[in-house]
């Protein structure tokens, strides 16, 4: 999948947590969100709206709400085409091990073929 192909994939299923992502759908997308927080928070700079390091100016904090719900859906997805519940997300909440594990679980192949989520977007 393409660069353009995973954000259109992920953005046209905006709020749609059923069925799967492949790999490069998700990181593909979490490259997309990188360099947009980057801009934002440029913009913020520019603009001279910085509250802080952690938090951000207004822009950026816009910018994050308004992706929150795709981030989430195409990493439930993801999940999904392990054959993970989207529940295993909340593994993030512990902090550094939580993380690892995700990232694990991000990296790994798809299950090949259907599973109860759907059949494999590889396919």
């Amino acid at each position: 999948m393409s660069f353009t192909d995973a954000i259109r994939s992920a953005l046209s299923q905006y709020a749609g947590f059923g069925g799967r992502a492949r790999r490069s759908e998700y990181w593909w997308f979490a490259l997309f969100l990188f360099g947009v927080g980057i801009v934002a928070a440029l913009i913020d700079s520019a603009l001279g709206l910085d509250f802080d390091a952690t938090t951000g100016g207004p822009v950026s904090l816009l910018v994050n709400l308004a992706f929150l719900l795709p981030s989430l859906a195409v990493s439930v997805r993801r999940l999904h085409d392990l054959g993970r519940s989207g529940w295993w997300l909340l593994i993030g909440l512990i902090p550094i091990v939580g993380w690892i594990v995700l990232v694990v679980f991000f990296v790994q192949d798809g299950q090949p073929g259907l599973n109860r989520f759907g059949p494999s977007p590889k396919s």
